[in-house]
């Protein structure tokens, strides 16, 4: 049996900005949530690939994929322990579905990607079951989890007609996504440049070729049809600078696709207090006016 590593400092201090949202969530009064745990949206070497489903009894009709991704190290915990964490978007009248992806270090960054593009694809072959609008789907993520929503945004498809999987047939599309402190360019930070940071080494994923990390870089994908995405960045992050997110813009900017970018002055990676508000008040206003205006 094949068990992953126990979770470096790095994998840690990205699963501790996740529990910062969760303490941030804790005092809302949270709206009646109903869970539909461990759906099975594919297979991989025998295992299966799950997501949990948070369905609020009053819904406004928008979903959001919640990427469950900290340096592409995708962790499992009891699902009514993470609804904390997603009561500001419940609370909102927001479905959220929680994606884990095939985690690092034994499955590298392309085969996350992969997963949850086809987790899109699942939601959205299997709407009706799941009580979901498949036109009105975001994808939300912090750090990796940001950068695999980033690619959802820029490199979908509308599926493969030929495909004998119908889950295969369907769009992995979403009308916009929400990205955290996201890296955006891979190839500096992949080991196989010769002059990346020392720190980068604590994340194996990044144990990558340039080609792949140019081929998995979502900054590089941006094209016209790519999904409205708005950018959340601490300007003294030292993990992800914020050039990341800055650059990525530029390039939205630049072929017409609505994007916008929220500094969080004084903030490294990761959001506390006010900060930590801000960034979660942004996010559901920018859903709303993403899925659910007209």
């Amino acid at each position: 049996m094949h068990l992953l590593p126990a979770p470096s400092p790095a994998h840690r201090q990205c699963m501790l900005f996740t529990l910062l949202l969760v303490a941030a969530a804790r005092g809302a009064d949270a709206a009646e949530v109903a869970i539909q745990p461990d759906v099975v949206y594919g297979h991989k070497d025998g295992l299966a690939m799950t997501f949990d489903v948070y369905r609020p009894d009053e819904s406004n009709g928008g979903t959001i994929l919640f990427m469950v991704s900290g340096g592409w190290f995708s962790s499992w915990r009891p699902p009514d322990q993470m609804l904390p964490m997603f009561a500001p978007f419940t609370d909102a009248g927001f479905t959220v579905i929680a994606v884990r992806h095939g985690s690092s270090p034994r499955y590298g960054i392309s085969e996350a990607v992969g997963d949850v593009r086809r987790a899109v694809r699942y939601v959205r072959h299997h709407a009706a079951d799941l009580k979901v609008d498949p036109e009105r789907l975001g994808g939300l993520g912090m750090s990796a989890g940001g950068h695999l929503s980033l690619m959802l945004a820029t490199t979908a498809d509308e599926g493969d007609a030929a495909a004998d999987d119908p889950v295969l047939k369907a769009s992995d599309r979403v009308k916009a996504v929400c990205a955290w402190v996201a890296p955006t360019d891979l190839r500096p930070v992949a080991w196989s440049d010769p002059n990346h940071e020392k720190q980068y080494e604590n994340f194996p994923g990044l144990d990558i070729t340039q080609a792949v990390a140019a081929e998995m870089s979502p900054l590089l994908a941006v094209s016209a049809d790519d999904s409205p995405a708005l950018l959340i960045a601490g300007d003294q992050d030292t993990l992800v600078p914020i050039w990341h997110s800055e650059k990525i813009l530029t390039a939205f900017e630049s072929v017409g696709v609505p994007t916008e970018l929220v500094t969080i002055e004084g903030a490294g990676h990761g959001f506390a207090g006010d900060d930590m508000a801000r960034a979660v008040s942004e996010t559901v206003g920018w859903f709303q006016t993403q899925l659910i205006a007209e």
